[in-house]
Formats: structure tokens, C-alpha cells, sequence
């Protein structure tokens, strides 16, 4: 199955005085429709010289953001693991209990 994977912004935090988002915080999800997998994270942003209004963001602004400070080696390292946690939920490589249950 395709796996789905999904950035979300969970949280922003801001200064009043001006808007300025100086922390997101992001969560991750991956999905083949059957399981599921998961990720959350929080990256800090300098303040730009030209600031985009509170009022004026979007979720798609700000995962842009996040995924631009992460870099694109990030973004890959966090879904592949994402992948990795899904592949061990379909075929376990490890499991708990005793031999006696």
C-alpha cells in the first residue's frame, strides 16, 4: 500500500506585539490505511526583517517554514523513519511476553 504521509501545525507561538512566530510545533503522520505512525517536533525561527501578518498565515506557510529549517535532509531522515515504524508494525522484529503465558 502507498504510503500517506501528513505535516500538520499543532502550535504556534508568537509575539503579540508584532505576530512574530518565533516557535512552531509540527507533528508528522504516516499511514498505509492500515497503520500508523507518528512524530511531533517544535523548531524556533529568527525574526525576519519583513514580518508575513499573524492574520495573513496558513498552515501550508508555516510547514514551508518549518520544513525549509529542518532542511531537506531532515524532512527525509524524519519520514524515513516514520516508514521504519510502519515497516516493524506490519512485520514485527521484536516482541515481549514468556514462553509460559
Amino acid at each position: 500500500m502507498a504510503i500517506t504521509t501528513t505535516w500538520k501545525i499543532a502550535q504556534l507561538d508568537r509575539e503579540t506585539a508584532d505576530g512574530y512566530v518565533f516557535t512552531a510545533h509540527y507533528t508528522v503522520e504516516a499511514s498505509d490505511g492500515t497503520y500508523k505512525a507518528g512524530a511531533y517536533g517544535s523548531i524556533g525561527f529568527e525574526k525576519p526583517e519583513t514580518l508575513v501578518a499573524y492574520s495573513d498565515l496558513t498552515e501550508e506557510v508555516v510547514i514551508g517554514w518549518v520544513k525549509d529549517q529542518l532542511t531537506a535532509e531532515k524532512v527525509t531522515e524524519i519520514e524515513a523513519a516514520l516508514q521504519a515504524q510502519l515497516d516493524e508494525q506490519k512485520t514485527p522484529t521484536k516482541a515481549s511476553g514468556t514462553p509460559w503465558s
